[in-house]
Parts: C-alpha cells; sequence; structure tokens
C-alpha cells in the first residue's frame, strides 16, 4: 500500500468519498437492471474502485473522510468506510462499523458488498476470524464473503444451517446453495420446515439447486402465491424447474389477483414457453405492463428489440417514476427504466414469421432451448437481468455447480469467465 501523500487536499478526498457513495448506490441499480451488460458494468466499477483508490492514497485522511459520511448511515456510506478498514487493515474501524451495521439493518447490505469487493488478499486473516467469532453477525459476514469469492467455508456452513439464530441460520441455508453443497441437501429439505418463512425460502431454493425438486416446488409455489420480499424470487426459481402444465397452473392462480399482475407478466417471460407469446403482445397494449411484457417475450426469444427495431416511440407525459417537483410523492424508481417500448404490430408480425422456430411446451430462453453452453454464453453477452437467470440455470442443470456470483466486481466476473 502506497504511504500517505505529505500534502493532502481534502477538497479533493472528500469529493472521492461522496462520488464512491453515489456510485455504489447506483450501483446496486445496476446489478439487477433490463439493460446493462458485463462490459457496461466494468465500465461502473472501473469509476467506483478509481474513487476508492483516491480514499486508499490519502491514509488516515481518506478513511476520515468515509466515517464523516456515516452521518447518513446507508449502503454506499458503509461500503465506502469499510473497503477502506479491510484494506488498510484497520481493526479498531471495522469493528466500528459491524456494531453500526448490527445496530442498523438496511446498513447491512453495504458492509457485506465491502467483503465481496476487495481481493481476497485483504481477507484470509479477517474472514478466518469473523468464522471463529461468537458473534452470529459476524459469522453470517464470514460465510456470506467466502461465497462471494466461490470459496466453500466448509465447517462453518455446515454449523450454520442448524443455528439457533435466525439470521445465521438463514445465511447458511442460502450458502449451501451458493456453494454447490450437495451433502447438505438433506439439511437444506429440512430447512423447508421451517418456522422462519425466510428460513424456508432460502431452504426451498438452495434445495432446488442441489438437485431435490418435490419438496422444494412446493414450498417456493407457497411462497410465491403469497406477498412477501421473496414472492419474486420463489417464483423466478420454480417456474424453471415446473413443467408446462404445473408451470400455467400456477400463473394461472395468480392470474386471480389483479394486483399481481405484473408479477404474472414476469414470470410468463420466466416459464419461458413460447405458448404465451401471443398474451405477451396483447399486454404491450397496456402502457403499464408494455416494456416489462417486451422483457418477457425477449427472455423467451431472445429478441433484442432495440437493436432489430421492433420498439416504437415512448408515449408522451408517461408518469414513470420520480420527478423534479416537490409536491409529487412518487419517488419510487421505475423498474422498467431502460427497458425499449415494444411495437405490438412489429412483434406480432416477427411472432407470425417465426413461430414455426418454436416448439410448444418446449422451454426457450433467449432464443434457443435451455443448455449449459447456451446459458454459458447468456452469462457471458447478456444483460444483468438475462445473466442471473442464466447462473441459476447453471446450478438447476447441474446441481452441485456453485452459484455464479453476477453481482461481484465486474473484473472478478470476467476472470472467473475465462474458466468457464
Amino acid at each position: 500500500m502506497p504511504s500517505a501523500p505529505t500534502r493532502v487536499v481534502r477538497s479533493v478526498i472528500s469529493q472521492h468519498a461522496e462520488e464512491a457513495v453515489s456510485l455504489r448506490h447506483i450501483r446496486s441499480g445496476l446489478l439487477g437492471a433490463a439493460q446493462v451488460t458485463l462490459h457496461d458494468l466494468r465500465r461502473h466499477d472501473d469509476r467506483v474502485a478509481a474513487h476508492l483508490d483516491g480514499l486508499l492514497l490519502a491514509g488516515e485522511h481518506g478513511y476520515a473522510a468515509c466515517t464523516a459520511a456515516l452521518g447518513t448511515t446507508g449502503v454506499g456510506e458503509v461500503f465506502s468506510a469499510a473497503v477502506i478498514a479491510i484494506e488498510n487493515g484497520n481493526a479498531a474501524g471495522l469493528d466500528s462499523l459491524f456494531a453500526v451495521s448490527q445496530a442498523v439493518p438496511q446498513a447491512q447490505a453495504g458492509l457485506l458488498s465491502a467483503f465481496g469487493w476487495v481481493s481476497s488478499q485483504y481477507l484470509q486473516v479477517t474472514v478466518k476470524n469473523l468464522l471463529a467469532s461468537e458473534c452470529a453477525w459476524r459469522r453470517q459476514v464470514g460465510i456470506a464473503t467466502c461465497a462471494m469469492h466461490q470459496v466453500d467455508p466448509r465447517a462453518a456452513v455446515d454449523r450454520s444451517v442448524a443455528d439457533s439464530d435466525v439470521l445465521l441460520r438463514a445465511r447458511g441455508l442460502r450458502v449451501a446453495g451458493q456453494c454447490g453443497r450437495q451433502d447438505l441437501r438433506a439439511a437444506c429439505m429440512a430447512g423447508q420446515m421451517d418456522d422462519d418463512l425466510t428460513c424456508r425460502y432460502w431452504a426451498a431454493r438452495s434445495a432446488a439447486l442441489l438437485g431435490e425438486r418435490a419438496g422444494s416446488i412446493e414450498v417456493l409455489k407457497a411462497i410465491a402465491l403469497r406477498a412477501g420480499p421473496n414472492q419474486r424470487a420463489a417464483l423466478c426459481c420454480v417456474l424453471k424447474i415446473t413443467e408446462p402444465g404445473e408451470a400455467s397452473a400456477l400463473l394461472r392462480l395468480l392470474a386471480q389477483d389483479p394486483s399481481t399482475i405484473r408479477l404474472l407478466v414476469r414470470g410468463t417471460g420466466v416459464a419461458a414457453y413460447p405458448d404465451y407469446l401471443p398474451w405477451l403482445i396483447g399486454q404491450m397494449e397496456d402502457l403499464k405492463l408494455a416494456r416489462l411484457a417486451g422483457e418477457a417475450f425477449s427472455f423467451i426469444t431472445g429478441l433484442d428489440i432495440n437493436y432489430l427495431h421492433l420498439d416504437c416511440e415512448a408515449p408522451e407525459n408517461l408518469d414513470s417514476g420520480p420527478n423534479d417537483n416537490p409536491d409529487d410523492d412518487n419517488v419510487a424508481m421505475d423498474e422498467d427504466d431502460g427497458l425499449p417500448w415494444p411495437d405490438p404490430a412489429k412483434l406480432q408480425s416477427w411472432w407470425n414469421a417465426n413461430q414455426q422456430r418454436f416448439q410448444p411446451g418446449v422451454r426457450y430462453f433467449m432464443g434457443e432451448r435451455v443448455t449449459v453452453e447456451h446459458c454459458k454464453k447468456v452469462l457471458r453477452d447478456g444483460f444483468q437481468r438475462q445473466r442471473i437467470a442464466a447462473a441459476e440455470y447453471l446450478c438447476l442443470l447441474q446441481p452441485g455447480t456453485p452459484l455464479f456470483p453476477t453481482s461481484a466486481p465486474a473484473w472478478r466476473q470476467q476472470r472467473w469467465l475465462k474458466r468457464l
């Protein structure tokens, strides 16, 4: 690590701290964005890294600038401070951030992502201590860090899947699937009966990734039909492993509730049967569903609606998210932001000309049948939402395969992809 400069320009250091926080917040959105490729993520991550390097070069002044920002204890603020503390070997500073994140749960993602961001050379001793800690939160961070770096923490996960601490137990069940631990499949199957709904979800998802189907499908279906934080993820997982008739039955149950229409449209794309394409074209007539239906259409067919000029102009005066009006209570980000506006007539013409390429009742993902090689290609070249699906498919197709971390720093993902 370079020594701190003898002359410090505090305004520049403060700017590095502010930009690192801001860019980390933006990164959260990019990881699940509709039109962001790994190349795009690499460009953004290089910007984050440049500002963090500026803070590291400033030595103690850089860490002070990060801690000054902790007046707002958010994900980006904790992330930046934790990266600097880890890479500088600042144990006291890291202890403080553990205490802050434990007291402010919404900041915990920042601490976790910092451990996922830094290179493994800075982590070996620290993670070893975390895994041996008496604090359940520290052990949780330890096993999550190993999974983010594609390292199996073995005995630590073995203990955590049955731990009395519900959050650690949930993390252990999650990591069992992420690490491809088929020897823990029975533990995950048992976890599907857990009293805690979050533990049940991670147990069922991991059991499915590890090759178990019957029990995991039923648990995931139940979660997918119940409003909650894991509803969408459970639906996306279970629809990848159900047969056409069972998938249609699940989607029909969703269709009974008008409030789940967006989940239904998304699920139709994930189920990935071409039988649904005419229905999706019909949903494109609804401005609130058009872009999402277009994305679902692309998930099945592999079409790039923008590139093939199958889009149309955005409607005028569309209220699709936050604006500059201080009296407007709409502050939610538009999850369809960046998606093209599909032209239903053009897509209907395309479907009329190409439907013979698609066999009814056969699952298609990005225009091809679901195979290991095709999923690897999507993982390399697809948009983030497509890459997330491809990573999950690789585990479902080959139980015991570690789940590829699509949220890891882009340069690390590119290195790992060369080994696939």
